[in-house]
């Protein structure tokens, strides 16, 4: 019976992964010897005319990295792969240096090697999932056959009352959990030993085991040290050759330190939960505060507006050009304080607003800005200059609004211009950022 019980787990040993048994350094050589074999076949090949084979047999190599090497060695593999096809394969060759379109080419190898690595993840949980069936198909065997040879061989907790609750057997295992021994155990009511705390009534628990023939849930125990045990719980009922109830095989597992780790994790949902209320009622806050503010300032504006009109109509004769410009620019500067004010209202609202980032071609957004904005500028004379833009990653909807925004402001602030001249461009940008300036013959943004 032992040898029949042991058989099972030798005969699933050879189906571990291979990665398992290697050690650290051959595994991460055997990445570096197969992105070496996929070199010299690739360099071979493309010497006999044979084209665009790099990419597979590189694939290839990272590939047999991830089966038997694991994550980390298929990491290297892909890495290796990558400068290798950059230096040997892509024009300019014998350089590291990559172009934009050579991007895609880099997004596929990163692709096809997530796969591999989530292929074999799926595999190697598979594969755990069947060890832990055949582990609840050999705990159902024991339960069944009552052997408590076989039962004291495991460290699972597993013990037997009978239908008083009064505990027959004690394997080892319930001796490592609880801490008393088989003779302190046996004799003992469970339940008042355990000092067990069940989630539902016991009448409860009993008819559903009496009627099903199981029971599984999570019980909170006490063991001979006073510590406090979490346990998730399953019965099973054994009935006789008459099939009454005898006894009611009881297996636990300690999952103590799962339940803290899940308390904590609660704690922090609440703890966020309350910060993301906080914040909201901030955004709240600053959006009442900038309508508040902005409601605030629109009637001195108006007020400054209406009577530098008059001003200026009442005194045109009597002005000199000096003393009018000055009135003018009065009047531009409490027309772009309004302006302003429409901004900041705008701005805020941004926050209530989920975005959506993709890679954006500012250059062809420019352009569309440009063709609407032009359509509000009949009867004047404005020369355009959208120079060369990259594309970024953002998003395209709030990017939009900015040009409008920006290219607006310049439309407007240019009109006592007999010839307005208008310019987005780009400055050189940095690997994070990029700087979009909207210039015009009156200023720049």
């Amino acid at each position: 019976m032992n040898q029949a019980n042991i058989e099972p787990r030798q005969a699933l040993a050879p189906g571990k992964h291979l990665h398992q048994h290697l050690p650290t350094i051959q595994r991460y050589g055997l990445a570096v010897l197969s992105v070496s074999i996929a070199l010299g076949a690739a360099l071979l090949l493309q010497r006999y005319n044979f084209r665009n084979v790099a990419d597979p047999l590189f694939l290839l190599a990272i590939a047999i990295s991830v089966w038997y090497g694991g994550r980390g060695p298929a990491i290297l593999a892909l890495v290796l792969s990558s400068f290798t096809v950059s230096y040997y394969f892509i024009e300019p060759i014998y350089t590291f240096y990559i172009t934009r379109d050579d991007v895609p080419h880099f997004i596929i190898f990163i692709l096809f090697a997530s796969l591999l690595t989530w292929y074999s993840t799926v595999r190697r949980r598979i594969e755990r999932d069947l060890r832990q069936a055949r582990d609840t198909l050999q705990i159902e065997m024991v339960e069944r056959t009552q052997q408590a040879s076989l039962l004291n061989l495991t460290h699972d907790t597993i013990f037997v009352r009978d239908m008083s609750d009064v505990i027959t057997y004690w394997n080892r295992g319930a001796q490592e959990l609880y801490g008393w021994t088989a003779e302190e155990a046996i004799g003992k009511r469970a339940h008042e030993l355990l000092r067990t705390v069940f989630p539902v009534s016991i009448e409860e628990i009993r008819a559903e085991l009496l009627r099903s023939g199981r029971w599984d849930g999570e019980l909170e125990n006490i063991g001979s040290d006073g510590a406090r045990l979490v346990v998730a719980s399953r019965w099973s009922l054994r009935r006789d050759d008459q099939q009454r109830p005898a006894a009611i095989l009881e297996t636990n597992n300690d999952i103590t330190e799962r339940k803290r780790r899940e308390r904590e994790i609660t704690n922090l949902n609440q703890e966020l939960g309350k910060r993301s209320a906080e914040l909201e009622a901030s955004n709240k806050e600053l959006e009442a505060f900038a309508y508040s503010v902005s409601h605030d300032l629109r009637a001195p504006l108006r007020h400054m507006s209406g009577f530098t009109q008059l001003l200026q109509k009442s005194t045109a004769s009597v002005l000199n050009e000096k003393s009018q410009r000055y009135v003018t620019i009065i009047e531009e500067s409490a027309k772009r304080m309004g302006s302003l004010i429409d901004d900041l209202l705008s701005f805020s609202r941004i926050g209530r607003v989920e975005t959506h980032k993709a890679l954006v071609n500012l250059e062809q957004l420019a352009h569309e800005t440009v063709t609407e904005v032009r359509q509000e500028t009949a009867g004047r004379e404005i020369v355009w200059r959208v120079g060369a833009l990259p594309i970024w990653y953002g998003d395209r909807s709030m990017l939009r609004l900015a040009l409008v925004n920006l290219i607006s402001n310049a439309v407007k602030f240019t009109r006592t211009r007999s010839r307005a001249e208008i310019e987005i461009g780009c400055e050189d940008h940095q690997e994070h950022q990029v700087v979009v300036y909207v210039q015009d013959n009156w200023s720049r943004i």
